[in-house]
């Protein structure tokens, strides 16, 4: 059963932006810092960015300053503003759900940074 639903990604040249957004359940939602993981091609999976419930940021230093992680609790949706894109930010982008207890996963959105 599907718990973390992605929208958004697909292609964009270097420079451009994208916005990835990812809906869940208000019981998943409520509690849990959600975060944004990616994935290359030969890489290890690596964080992006997380916000918690109480809306503390943090970014990995490839994308701090040019990427925007937000929640909406009205919509149970955690948003990833990308902006300034790089040909390096292609991946397969995975949004993460994590309480004291449980973790979900999406099940990836592929993100495509042409130069």
């Amino acid at each position: 059963q599907e718990q973390l639903l992605e929208t958004g990604g697909g292609f964009a040249q270097a420079g451009e932006s994208l916005r990835l957004s990812c809906s869940t359940s208000a019981r998943i939602f409520r509690d849990s810092t959600m975060g944004w993981f990616r994935q290359a091609p030969g890489k290890r999976r690596e964080l992006v960015a997380t916000i918690t419930s109480g809306g503390i940021r943090s970014y990995s230093h490839s994308v701090q300053g040019r990427f925007t992680i937000s929640r909406d609790a009205a919509k149970n949706t955690v948003s990833l503003q990308m902006d300034n894109l790089k040909p390096e930010d292609t991946a397969v982008y995975l949004c993460n759900s994590r309480d004291p207890f449980l973790q979900y996963w999406g099940q990836g959105i592929q993100v495509t940074v042409s130069s």
